[in-house]
């Protein structure tokens, strides 16, 4: 078994800095990440169905990740949790428009980061 995350950026270094933030396990599973740079390389990769967690930029362009977070929210029945990637704590209402589950500050912080995508998919798991 593993886990999938999904990372949206325009910037490969920001991707970059996530990937290498997370490693390659997660609560003891196999890591997957598949990097993405473009709304449309989202939309095939959740359609995939066989995506854990989400983690968008909210500072891409042209689609940033705030509005992404919001559309796959309003088009999706089954949608992984969303952590934002925010540069300014001022943008957490936004992140809350978004109904994202979890916002991270830059710079990336590779303690906390997989922290928190950690508690977010496995949060059912506890429930359950």
């Amino acid at each position: 078994m593993k886990v999938v995350v999904v990372v949206y950026s325009d910037d490969r270094n920001v991707r970059a800095d996530v990937r290498d933030a997370l490693g390659v396990k997660l609560g003891g599973l196999d890591l997957e990440v598949r990097e993405t740079a473009t709304q449309a390389a989202v939309l095939a990769e959740l359609n995939r169905g066989d995506v854990d967690c989400c983690i968008f930029d909210g500072e891409a362009t042209p689609t940033g990740g705030m509005g992404l977070a919001k559309q796959i929210r309003d088009e999706y029945a089954v949608c992984p949790p969303v952590l934002l990637l925010v540069a300014r704590p001022a943008d957490s209402w936004l992140a809350a428009w978004s109904r994202a589950d979890a916002i991270h500050p830059y710079p990336i912080d590779p303690l906390t980061l997989p922290q928190q995508v950690e508690e977010l998919v496995f949060v059912d798991d506890d429930a359950a």
